[in-house]
């Protein structure tokens, strides 16, 4: 279930809709274990990689009934889910690999709080995937689930267009590494990895886009570069809150272990966790950097605002003693009247002297001004970068 508010910010109603910070949340007093599945959700499609290290094997649009033949054999069987579907299918899902009513939950009504939770001879893994927005900028965070068994891998995934699983799926086809040779515990460790590197691309993609607000707000603040720092502060806001509740969950798996998991995959999972702690340092920093842009900008924003007025103070500077003579020769004294009322006007030469007698004030003045290093700071606007 998706939570609602009301925001006044388009910013914030825009990343409201990539699913940043909603958290489901049951009605009060509902029965544990009810499915709240979205009406649009996607119908799963279920495919099975069943290998060992021999062979690998791919089905591809496995029934829920078909899925129980494939359960106890002697290879690993890796059955991926894509799609939430509809209450029906996981009822049937649940009844094949014998799965509580609460990790149903879990799994069906997203987005959840990534976690680890121990369920007899099960368990199950919460976590984060970030997918970039295919429509432009920015990312989306769904939902995976794992259901860790003694020979068997249930992931459920939110969508089943795209994940960032591919990698793993050539390295147990064309038996790269020594993934074939390990168990189920290796394969979620592998995924899991996979979710967490996932995170570095989009923070190379932040850092260029740092990089980029940092120039616009130097040279040329708008309106809109207020905006872009706010945004960008708010979806590192989100990737923070997904990693570090991730980083927890690795944290009490490498702490408290699991009956599924052996020792030698707890080292890689340290590693992943190590992982997890540098994506956080990143996310950290980037984060502060954005938050001195707004410091930045109001600087920026407040000197080119002294820049403005400083030449506007010069130019008036230079016009005051031009008016100054201008309204004195507008002053109608009839010179007829008497010999002191502005003679100047019966020259012969007055006109001309009047001229000669501005362009000096206004050389001086700007040769002036010039001595006083007052025109240095002052930058076109065309030629600030």
């Amino acid at each position: 279930m998706k939570k609602t508010k009301s925001y006044s910010s388009r910013i914030l109603r825009k990343i409201k809709r990539r699913k940043l910070f909603d958290y489901s949340y049951e009605q009060p007093a509902s029965i544990p274990g009810t499915l709240n599945i979205s009406q649009d959700a996607i119908f799963p499609n279920i495919a099975l990689i069943d290998y060992d290290s021999t062979q690998a094997n791919l089905i591809t649009n496995l029934s829920p009934e078909a899925c129980g033949d494939h359960l106890y054999t002697d290879s690993v069987s890796w059955f991926d889910i894509g799609g939430l579907g509809n209450e029906d299918f996981w009822q049937r899902i649940g009844s094949v690999f014998g799965l509580h009513p609460l990790i149903l939950e879990d799994i069906v009504n997203v987005p959840q709080r990534p976690k680890i939770e121990n369920y007899q001879d099960q368990l199950i893994i919460i976590t984060k995937m970030v997918l970039p927005n295919l429509d432009g900028g920015g990312f989306c965070l769904e939902q995976v689930s794992f259901v860790v068994g003694q020979k068997y891998l249930l992931t459920v995934q939110e969508g089943s267009d795209r994940d960032c699983f591919e990698p793993i799926r050539q390295r147990i086809q064309f038996n790269k590494g020594n993934i074939r040779i390990k168990g189920t515990d290796y394969l979620a460790y592998a995924l899991w990895d996979a979710i967490i590197d996932g995170f570095f691309p989009l923070l190379e993609i932040y850092s260029e886009k740092i990089e980029e607000l940092e120039n616009e707000v130097l040279f040329n603040p708008t309106n809109s570069t207020l905006a872009k720092i706010y945004q960008t502060k708010r979806e590192l806001l989100a990737l923070r809150r997904a990693v570090w509740t991730q980083r927890n969950a690795l944290n009490v798996l490498v702490r408290d272990k699991s009956p599924l998991i052996t020792d030698e995959t707890i080292i890689y999972l340290r590693d992943c966790y190590d992982h997890a702690v540098q994506i956080i340092d990143i996310i950290e920093t980037y984060r502060e950097l954005t938050s001195s842009l707004t410091d930045i900008y109001l600087s920026a924003v407040s000197n080119k605002m002294n820049e403005v007025m400083k030449l506007l103070t010069v130019v008036s500077s230079i016009f005051i003693p031009l008016t100054f003579v201008a309204g004195i020769y507008g002053m109608n004294f009839n010179p007829e009247a008497s010999p002191w009322n502005m003679p100047e006007l019966n020259w012969y030469w007055g006109y001309p002297f009047f001229w000669v007698m501005m362009g000096i004030i206004s050389t001086s003045m700007i040769y002036f001004f010039w001595k006083k290093g007052w025109f240095s700071n002052i930058t076109p606007p065309n030629q600030r970068h």
